[in-house]
């Protein structure tokens, strides 16, 4: 009885519906969520990565799930963290671009918070507003710095000295030590890395010095079948990666590329050669040194991040938590990574729009089981708040896919999945649009050039012809307009923020 008034006490002052328990409430698992920023899957070698390898990341696919369908449903950090830790898309939840979060609402962690958890966030937060909804916080400022980094613990900022991953792992650890034994903790661990300008730590800040890492299938896209918009971006390898990005001073200045000009863009430049001569760069050979510069850097970044959690996974083991602990790997989003030609991410293209999803849970998740059902980043708090014996509140747009983490999928389960991206023409120039995506089909709208892109996902699975104008799909983009819009209309999203919309069916 002291219990469930201490709930009714918690629920009634954040202003939360008390949620029945369900399945699962008798032995509630603990959660680490592990969510790096701008992490690829094809940058893990659990997911077939041909330039890195990932053994710790690959531990939780070993022994646990590895979902192959996971997307994003807004392709950018902080709205991605948004639906994320409120189940809802970025019109509902307030947040469809770098916009505050308004914490007074309902989350994942006040949820768990009132059911009992002890609840944790601890790295890159980047949603404007401090947390709520957690015992403990301790987090980066804006998007933080990778070298003796400055964190905000509770409202006081301190600065710290070291790396950031590692420091973030070292503050997780520290929280999972210290929680109040009798209840199960909630963590949220969020990287930095490998987000730009990718700066690596020590230990491998030379990995991959010896060798050249393969280009993209994609890295020469000319965009021939593609509408504008693919132009427009300023996100390519070539044109748009800063002197800061590559770690490149000019030879005979004295300024890093950190400090002043480490902005600007060279399209020839001076650089030394395996040979130890310099040699002056333009043109294709130019692009392809700069790829190799981002690459490297990049997946250094994401180097230590496997190390860390690597460390993460030793320290469950070592305290006799692994049994009963759920430990999640995703990131916020996908990345380009050279392909057709971009960094960043925000265009509905699968390598932007697919985020990795590992989770290892052994007393329901096989090990080495994989998935191919769809899930979505609305979908993680209902799946979580079920997991933990939780009713999952009606106002959530996502769906526990707790069935599928059993094996089991539901006939009901999705088959298509609506994406909106609304952030122009702030930093990249990339387009509003929105579109559907189903098990075989891309349909791409960009609604302030009215203009369509269709992609064959089984034919071309790079996304390299648009096809949308072949008169031999007519009934084919029919359907996937009137899903695009019945997914539209069931998700409330009502273009609230004035942006041109055809008729349907048109």
């Amino acid at each position: 009885m002291r219990a469930l008034n201490a709930l009714l006490t918690v629920a009634a002052a954040l202003a939360l519906p008390v949620l029945v328990a369900g399945e699962g409430a008798a032995r509630r698992p603990n959660i680490l969520y592990i969510m790096s920023d701008d992490h690829a899957a094809h940058a893990i070698s659990a997911y077939g990565s041909v330039i890195n390898k990932t053994p710790n990341i690959d531990r939780l696919a070993t022994q646990g799930m590895r979902f192959n369908h996971c997307y994003v449903t807004n392709s950018i950090c902080t709205p991605s963290r948004a639906a994320i830790i409120t189940g809802k898309y970025s019109h509902i939840n307030g947040v469809p671009v770098f916009n505050r979060f308004d914490g007074s609402q309902p989350t994942l962690a006040k949820y768990l918070q009132a059911a009992g958890y002890h609840t944790g966030m601890i790295g890159k937060w980047h949603l404007g507003s401090d947390p709520t909804g957690f015992d403990y916080w301790n987090i980066l400022p804006g998007q933080g710095v990778y070298h003796d980094p400055g964190f905000i613990e509770m409202g006081q900022r301190n600065k710290h000295t070291g790396y950031v991953t590692d420091l973030i792992a070292d503050f997780s650890i520290e929280f999972i030590k210290n929680r109040p034994k009798d209840k199960p903790f909630f963590l949220m661990c969020h990287n930095k890395a490998p987000h730009r300008p990718w700066d690596p730590d020590d230990k491998h800040a030379k990995m991959y010095d010896d060798v050249e890492l393969p280009e993209p299938a994609t890295f020469n896209d000319d965009y021939a079948t593609r509408c504008p918009a693919a132009t427009e971006a300023t996100m390519t390898i070539d044109r748009h990666l800063t002197r800061r990005d590559l770690k490149y001073s000019p030879p005979g200045e004295d300024k890093g590329p950190a400090r002043k000009g480490g902005g600007i863009v060279d399209l020839t430049m001076t650089v030394t050669g395996k040979d130890g001569k310099e040699v002056k760069l333009t043109g294709e050979a130019l692009k392809k040194w700069k790829y190799q510069k981002y690459i490297k850097d990049y997946l250094r970044c994401i180097a230590s991040v496997d190390d860390n959690v690597g460390r993460l996974l030793d320290y469950l083991d070592k305290e006799g938590l692994a049994e009963n602990t759920m430990v999640i790997y995703t990131s916020d989003q996908g990345f380009f990574l050279g392909d057709h030609t971009w960094f960043d991410k925000r265009f509905m293209y699968e390598e932007s729009l697919k985020m990795p999803f590992l989770v290892r849970y052994p007393p329901l998740i096989k090990s080495g089981s994989t998935s191919d059902g769809m899930i979505l980043n609305v979908d993680f708090a209902p799946t979580l708040l079920d997991l933990a014996g939780e009713k999952v509140p009606a106002d959530m747009q996502g769906r526990s896919f707790l069935p599928l983490l059993k094996g089991e999928t539901p006939k009901d389960w999705r088959t298509s999945m609506y994406y909106r991206y609304y952030h122009y023409p702030q930093d990249h120039r990339v387009q509003p649009h929105y579109g559907v995506r189903t098990l075989t089909h891309k349909l791409i709208y960009f609604n302030k050039l009215d203009q369509w892109e269709l992609y064959d996902l089984e034919k071309d699975p790079h996304e390299l012809k648009n096809v949308y104008g072949d008169p031999a799909n007519a009934d084919l983009v029919k359907q996937l307009k009137e899903e695009m819009y019945r997914l539209k209309k069931e998700l409330k999203d009502e273009d609230q923020f004035q942006d041109k919309q055809p008729a349907a069916g048109v």
